[in-house]
């Protein structure tokens, strides 16, 4: 026969331990108005629920999804620094997957129980209270909020209505930690993908040099997670360096290692100034800084402004293209060697030379120039590139870029490219 757990029939005792009960429960939701902290509203719950609950200790297990563990949060007294399971074992690990109230008046007639935490401890566990913490927002598992040791007797019905109602409390302020969270990742990986984009606009020539006899063309689209092209134009005396690269990969970390290779290239320019003993210069030093799986592609074309003779080196890169206007006519700068970064003793011979003629174009573009795909997954592609340059030879050097800038641009789906869009060009007018 159950027990009579009408007011009428509880003596003032337990009416004034109800009462006590409640108190506490408007106190919490006070806090829950009031406070701005979450951790703070976290320690407050579980307080208030071990004095509602009358009972000797309360703790509030989180769960880490990444570990698929429950370590406890916040607790009321504890002699360890933390408990921490797995979701699988123990009262706590039971509640959390059956997501149900579990009321033990006797864990040690419990199969779920594991006595390992009490003689760790020295504390005596009588009898258990937990509840799960389910998030309201998407119904996915918070933790468990638990209850030892009921002075005097074992939990109630009661008890377990107002632990639901504190776990409710706890729930709601658990979702919030995760909401401000999630903000804080959000504001963190925006302001790295600025940084990001501002060191790769770093990277682009911000004026273009005016060689005579010749007309430069420069399009850089950056994808939105940004990555690690970079294009450069040096002019030195009578000859014009132009250099294209593309670091494996997206985000901030290419485009750190980019500004590696750059400042390397740089430097090593001055006195190794032939493109092949600059590329295999520049794969020593970059190979000490590319993590493993990381490399780069990269030509430096090294053009004579009078004899207009073009020499370079091709570390893997791809599309670079010399157009031969008599002829209409493509050429591929082949590439000389692997990529910097996959063999650190890799040597970079020299291409073939080639002869501009009035008229010809050097094209050197990264690999999301043909790549690019529309919304039917077709990409670009080199054949598209070539017809665009074929049909607008007559134009000036940055007339054919913006030609294959606005094509590109209305071929890619949605706002932003699926990798970073550059090309650098020069075309021989005299």
């Amino acid at each position: 026969m159950s027990a009579d757990n009408s007011p009428s029939a509880l003596s003032n005792q337990e009416l004034h331990g109800r009462l006590e009960g409640l108190t506490r429960l408007l106190d919490v939701t006070r806090t829950m108005a009031a406070e701005v902290d979450a951790t703070a509203m976290l320690e407050s719950i579980t307080h208030n629920a071990c004095r509602a609950m009358d009972c000797e200790r309360a703790s509030l297990f989180q769960y880490d999804p990444e570990t698929e563990e429950l370590y406890t949060r916040v607790a009321t007294e504890l002699e360890i620094r933390e408990i921490r399971h797995r979701v699988e074992l123990g009262v706590t690990g039971a509640v959390a997957r059956c997501r149900e109230i579990a009321n033990i008046p006797d864990p040690t007639l419990d199969l779920r129980w594991q006595s390992g935490f009490d003689q760790k401890t020295g504390f005596h566990t009588r009898n258990i209270l937990a509840a799960p913490l389910i998030s309201q927002h998407d119904h996915s598992l918070l933790g468990v909020l638990q209850c030892l040791n009921k002075r005097g007797r074992a939990f109630d019905k009661f008890d377990e209505e107002l632990i639901e109602a504190f776990s409710q409390h706890a729930t709601a302020a658990l979702d919030r930690i995760r909401i401000v969270e999630a903000a804080q990742r959000r504001q963190e990986v925006e302001f790295s993908l600025n940084t990001a984009k501002e060191i790769q606009q770093g990277f682009m020539p911000q004026d273009l040099p005016q060689p005579p006899g010749y007309e430069l063309g420069l399009w850089w689209h950056p994808n939105e997670a940004v990555g690690g092209d970079y294009c450069d134009l040096i002019l030195r005396d009578k000859e014009l360096y132009l250099v294209i690269a593309d670091v494996s990969g997206h985000g901030l970390g290419p485009a750190l290692l980019m500004a590696s290779v750059r400042a390397a290239l740089r430097a090593l320019i001055i006195e190794h100034p032939t493109p092949d003993d600059l590329l295999t210069r520049l794969n020593v030093a970059a190979s000490d800084d590319l993590p493993e799986g990381k490399f780069v592609t990269i030509v430096v074309a090294r053009l004579n402004l009078d004899s207009h003779t073009l020499e370079f080196a091709n570390a893997g890169h791809a599309p670079a293209l010399h157009y031969a206007a008599a002829e209409d006519a493509f050429d591929a700068l082949e590439a000389t060697g692997v990529p910097l970064g996959v063999l650190p003793s890799e040597e970079y011979p020299l291409g073939r030379t080639r002869s501009l003629a009035v008229d010809d174009v050097l094209l050197l573009c990264t690999d999301g120039i043909v790549e690019v795909m529309d919304a039917e997954d077709r990409t670009f592609g080199l054949e598209r590139l070539e017809g665009i340059v074929r049909a607008n030879k007559h134009n000036g050097m940055q007339a054919i870029v913006n030609a294959v800038a606005e094509a590109v641009s209305d071929h890619f789906h949605g706002a932003f490219p699926s990798d970073d869009l550059t090309i650098i060009a020069a075309k021989r007018v005299s």
